[in-house]
């Protein structure tokens, strides 16, 4: 028999991986292409060839996914698999009926033929929506760990925009990693705050070869986290999986894939937020998680805010700067900025979309609801002039920034500026102490 024609409809992350685990070095399927979407830019590029392996000596083309029936029809197409996340349900069966009606079959891969084991023992740190707070979960994880004596590599979610041959195993242990790398401004947030607090993290294209560099890494490793991206599963077998929820937007954790996925996969479910959440919205996804995983930890945190200076936020007309993607295919309306803003007593929060450039008024006119937030855009160098150039045209007196980064470090801001902070705080019992001093006991890392 002649090999399955496949496309992997992707966003430069989980559609690589798929491929990498279940695709690569596998007669019984050809895959004549990728599909990208949610992420500019990152379509008319190869996977190329040094990454696909022996079968694809070309490398494999990657189109938009706006161009999927027309693929499906001149390739003769058998299966699209959807490989990416946090997207509503309604948009997976819009986009798989895309498929079925130009006569391919729509598939979802699961955790059997994607995940791969680690010699370590791994802690996987997933959410049901991007923003929910597992950045910052992650975060306190490994700082308990570190607390123990343990040495801790974290691993991120893929986001590959640029080089893919140059980025098939990065390591990020310095800032300095930070420009050798070329990172994004997307990327920076998720590395830097682990680099600056003195850990290693890892991230890339081909996730195995990660996980084997991670293990053997010169600093030493006891233990692997994986700090997942936007709300998809593992790419690992986990010992311990931890799963973020988000009660700003209450049952989005049975309504968005694979977020749903990652709550029933979970040991531990944290419910973040709720100093800042409606009571009624915190029962909802308190309900919803005894629904599907009763059997789960179940552990209340908050995300207390904190400002370098809330006098450039008293009486004062801001500019709320939050993280890109959360505003994006996130959906969030109030983040970390939002709650500072009110919190230190800002006289108004001015709307910055009469004032975008270039590619952030490109933004505003994709994800419309965006409404009177600016979303740190920063996924090539025109963005990162046109962010820079919106903030300082926008009439305002001062400008919050709620990104994990400093966003000063990379562009010029010529308005009176304060940053944002927030890190995990648990409420009450249980908390992650019990949850981890049970993880130690139970597989004894560090022990030769």
């Amino acid at each position: 028999m002649s090999p399955k024609k496949v496309i992997i409809i992707g966003a430069a992350g989980r559609d690589f991986h798929n491929f990498n685990t279940y695709f690569r070095d596998n007669p019984a399927y050809n895959v004549v292409a990728f599909t990208a979407a949610q992420i500019p830019d990152i379509d008319g590029r190869k996977y190329p060839a040094e990454l696909a392996g022996k079968l694809y000596p070309k490398g494999i083309p990657i189109y938009i996914e706006a161009d999927l029936p027309k693929l499906i029809k001149d390739n003769k197409v058998d299966d699209c698999v959807f490989s990416y996340s946090d997207v509503p349900y309604n948009r997976v069966m819009g986009v798989s009926a895309i498929v079925n009606a130009a006569g391919a079959n729509f598939i979802l891969l699961g955790s059997k033929d994607t995940q791969i084991k680690s010699t370590k023992p791994l802690i996987a740190v997933g959410a049901v929506r991007t923003g929910c707070g597992k950045s910052q979960t992650s975060r306190r994880i490994i700082e308990l760990l570190m607390q123990k004596g343990l040495k801790v590599v974290a691993i991120r979610h893929p986001m590959p925009y640029g080089d893919l041959n140059a980025q098939k195993v990065q390591r990020f242990a310095a800032i300095s990693d930070l420009e050798k790398h070329k990172c994004t401004v997307e990327e920076m947030e998720e590395y830097e705050p682990h680099v600056v607090r003195g850990n290693v993290i890892y991230a890339g294209v081909d996730y195995e070869a990660i996980l084997r560099a991670a293990e053997n890494d010169p600093a030493g490793c006891d233990v692997i986290l994986w700090d997942g991206g936007n709300n998809d599963f593992p790419f690992y077998v986990s010992d311990l999986t931890v799963t973020v929820t988000d009660p700003h937007r209450p049952g989005h954790e049975l309504s968005y894939y694979p977020g749903e996925v990652t709550l029933r996969m979970a040991d531990v479910v944290v419910i973040n937020k709720i100093d800042s959440a409606e009571p009624a919205s915190i029962q909802i996804v308190r309900e919803n998680i005894a629904k599907v995983n009763p059997g789960a930890i179940v552990i209340d945190g908050a995300s207390p805010i904190k400002v370098d200076d809330p006098s450039l936020i008293k009486g004062k007309r801001v500019l709320v700067v939050e993280d890109g993607p959360t505003l994006t295919h996130g959906e969030m309306k109030i983040g970390a900025g939002v709650v500072a803003a009110r919190k230190f007593g800002a006289s108004e929060m001015v709307d910055p979309r009469p004032y975008t450039v270039g590619k952030l008024s490109e933004t505003f006119a994709i994800y419309p609801n965006i409404g009177s937030l600016l979303p740190a855009m920063g996924y090539g160098k025109q963005q990162l002039m046109d962010l820079e150039a919106t903030i300082n045209k926008t009439d305002c007196d001062s400008v919050v920034i709620a990104t994990p980064i400093d966003l000063n470090r990379i562009i010029k801001i010529k308005k009176p500026n304060t940053r944002v902070y927030y890190d995990l705080q648990e409420i009450g019992k249980p908390d992650l102490t019990d949850v981890l001093d049970d993880f130690v006991k139970k597989f004894k890392p560090g022990k030769k």
